[in-house]
């Protein structure tokens, strides 16, 4: 998957952001294959509590900012019967707010980095048709994926389980 991101204030520059999400890319893609198609591109946004506050409520009719917003193009079955040759496919953009992942980040004791990796991969698993809001079993399974994706990038699981 290729991934076209853009990094905004107030997201520090201290930070690779391009980079990490690339690696919860990669990392989302071992454990979901779907997300391996080389046709396949998402857009990342990294931005502001402000702007993710704006879309939820454009979008999702929900007044107030959260931590990622995920908005799919393609549907699960078409992801999964997508041909191997062709032109690149947009699966769907991803805004992470900063501010929102700064505080959840300090509630949980990591680091803003470890924070938004998670909710790349969530973000990610999203656009490929996970939900985990459809139900108990739905939700299990993907949080299976986020901690088995984390792993691979050396990170702990989210969830404070044991794999």
């Amino acid at each position: 998957m290729n991934l076209e991101i853009d990094v905004e204030e107030p997201w520090p520059n201290s930070t690779a952001w391009e980079a990490l999400a690339t690696r919860a890319a990669a990392a989302a893609a071992q454990v979901a294959e779907e997300l391996a198609h080389p046709r396949l591109t998402a857009s990342v946004l990294f931005t502001s509590d402000e702007d993710v506050h704006a879309l939820n409520a454009e979008w999702r009719g929900k007044d107030k900012p959260t931590n990622v917003l995920s908005f799919p193009m393609l549907e699960r079955s078409g992801l999964l019967d997508l041909a191997p040759n062709g032109p690149p496919e947009l699966i769907g953009d991803i805004a992470l707010a900063f501010e929102t992942c700064a505080r959840e980040a300090e509630e949980k004791g990591i680091s803003v980095e470890d924070h938004a990796a998670h909710l790349i991969v969530h973000g990610l698993l999203h656009l490929a048709g996970y939900d985990h809001e459809t139900g108990d079993d739905e939700a299990e399974a993907m949080e299976a994926l986020e901690t088995k994706a984390l792993a691979v990038m050396g990170l702990a699981d989210p969830y404070g389980r044991d794999v």
